[in-house]
Parts: structure tokens; C-alpha cells; sequence
């Protein structure tokens, strides 16, 4: 069981990392782009809670 989630929490972090990069890779301004990157944390952290049961 804890290796199944160790190995959750490690996709969704890659994930994330994968997600930042291609932000990056968007023709947009610069505001824009941190809006996008910050959601795309959040977004994350919460996912991450909620897999090791902070968040129900």
C-alpha cells in the first residue's frame, strides 16, 4: 500500500514538472504564463493532500 502511493505522488509530480515545462513553451506574456504556473501548483498540492488523505 505505501509503495503504491509512493509511486501515486511520484507520477503526479512528474506530471507537474511536465505541465511547468510546456507553460513555458506557450507563446504567451509573461503575467499570463505565472498565472498558469501557480494554478498548475495548486492544483498539484491539492491532488497530492488528497492522495495521502489530508483532504477527503
Amino acid at each position: 500500500m505505501a509503495m503504491s502511493l509512493l509511486i501515486h505522488v511520484l507520477v503526479v509530480v512528474l506530471v507537474i514538472i511536465l505541465l511547468l515545462y510546456l507553460v513555458n513553451m506557450l507563446p504567451v506574456k509573461g503575467q499570463a504564463r505565472q498565472i498558469v504556473r501557480v494554478i498548475i501548483i495548486i492544483i498539484g498540492i491539492l491532488y497530492i493532500l488528497r492522495a495521502l488523505g489530508v483532504f477527503f
